[in-house]
């Protein structure tokens, strides 16, 4: 009997072998590349895009992904466009004015199904209907956002209006006073500031945006959806990892924005669970993450009805349901 010939085989497949498991964990270490564009200083309320990074939430998924901080000076829609970045955060009318400008940009997915814009008022104020005799602070993006929609719901007129210049002296010194805020942000403020103030979210009075979406190209999406469900999918995740245990992501955040502590990250954390940003809505039947037809009709409706924007816009062409409507990731 030849033995050499048994015993060769089995040094081929040895070696075949070998050659298999090198390759595939070459492939499971293969990722593919991605560059987030946030669209403010790190915080708590983008702390599951950090989550996934901190805890390999992208990694498991695939993904190497770069979270970069955004800031008052950088146009995140631009950068997207020009391939500076391969998805960012942005905000329902951002891409529907895109899309009126002919920018090839999609919304794929949304972190919060609530906008986070709002109001703080002196603690007398119990409603955003109660603002009438009110002098009212905004900043200059109001004017084009949510501005329109809050005059023409409870009918407060221009004369009202005065300028927020992103310093709460103004309303600590006038009971009269009543200012555009952000939940983590301004209401910390006055609690630091031993002043009783109430907060409105715009949302829960019918503002129909959703918040801090998922923004990304149509050439992205047509060269590699997988990566763009990847992505979605992972960040959701993320989310709801983060709004468990922040430990992780709270150390990336401080990381990249010093100026942000542990007091401030947490009253953050806090108010997004009070507000139900993440687990409301339609994501409490239907998952987090999730986007409708109807909500982004409402959307449309409202812009153009406040003149921001055409109505011959393709506003289907902002947004897609489609790496959301399966993704099943329940709060």
């Amino acid at each position: 009997m030849n033995t050499a010939r048994p015993r060769f085989i089995q040094h081929s497949l040895r070696i075949a072998l070998a050659g298999l498991v090198a390759s595939g964990a070459t492939l499971a270490q293969a990722q593919d590349k991605l560059t987030f564009l946030t669209s403010w200083y790190a915080q708590a309320e983008h702390g599951g895009f950090y989550q996934a990074v901190a805890k390999g939430i992208y990694r498991k998924h695939g993904l190497d992904v770069t979270v970069k901080m955004g800031g008052p000076q950088i146009n995140a829609m631009q950068l997207l466009v020009a391939g500076q970045a391969d998805l960012i955060m942005s905000y329902d009318l951002a891409a529907l004015n895109s899309v009126e400008k002919g920018l090839p940009v999609v919304t794929v997915a949304t972190s919060f199904q609530k906008d986070l814009q709002g109001m703080m008022t002196h603690d007398d104020v119990k409603s955003l209907g109660g603002l009438k005799d009110k002098t009212i602070l905004v900043g200059s993006a109001a004017h084009t956002t949510w501005l329109p929609w809050l005059k023409a719901k409870y009918g407060y007129t221009d004369a009202q209006v005065r300028p927020y210049t992103f310093n709460l002296q103004p309303f600590f010194a006038d009971k009269n006073v009543a200012q555009q805020a952000y939940p983590s942000s301004e209401p910390f403020q006055a609690a630091k500031n031993n002043m009783p103030a109430n907060f409105f979210l715009f949302a829960d009075d019918g503002y129909p945006p959703y918040g801090t979406t998922m923004v990304t190209t149509q050439k992205l999406i047509a060269e590699k959806p997988d990566v763009v469900q990847r992505f979605v999918r992972a960040t959701i995740e993320g989310w709801k990892s983060y709004l468990e245990d922040p430990a992780a992501a709270n150390e990336l955040i401080k990381k990249d924005n010093p100026k942000m502590d542990d007091e401030q990250i947490a009253f953050g954390i806090k108010r997004m669970k009070e507000l139900k940003v993440f687990d409301g809505g339609d994501a409490a039947t239907l998952g987090a993450g999730v986007m409708t037809d109807a909500r982004w009709e409402q959307t449309y409706k409202f812009m153009v009805g406040a003149g921001l924007l055409k109505p011959e816009t393709d506003w289907k062409k902002a947004y897609t349901t489609r790496f959301v409507k399966d993704l099943k990731v329940m709060p």
